[in-house]
């Protein structure tokens, strides 16, 4: 009984451990389509910095877009988990930013996150 209560605790740490949303990078192309390029773009800036390589950067550091003074001050590198919490709430992550905008929909966040991992070739 231990062992199989040992074997049981230890797949539920493993399973914990993977993220809850696998995203897919072409459904988050389109989603990111919908929801974010109304301030985002690619490869230029819009009202908001581009988002190209956005992944594995560290916030605040396109130096072609002015950033809040919070975002410029932030330790904060953009990886699943960051990109995830900050399009989950970004005062969670950065307070005093300037973005507020949301995304509820887990598998929609994992997707965009998806695409945007592509785009930056990691």
């Amino acid at each position: 009984m231990k062992t199989t209560l040992a074997i049981f605790a230890g797949a539920l740490c493993v399973t914990l451990a993977i993220p809850a949303s696998v995203g897919d990078a072409g459904r988050g192309q389109n989603a990111f389509e919908r929801r974010c390029t109304g301030c985002h773009a690619l490869d230029k800036i819009k009202g908001a910095p581009r988002l190209r390589g956005v992944y594995g950067r560290q916030a605040g550091k396109d130096p072609e877009f002015i950033y809040s003074d919070a975002v410029k001050a932030a330790p904060v590198t953009w990886d699943e988990s960051t990109l995830d919490r900050w399009l989950t709430d970004t005062e969670s992550v950065i307070t005093g930013n300037d973005m507020s905008f949301r995304l509820d929909n887990a598998d929609e966040r994992g997707d965009i996150i998806a695409y945007l991992k592509q785009l930056s070739g990691k």
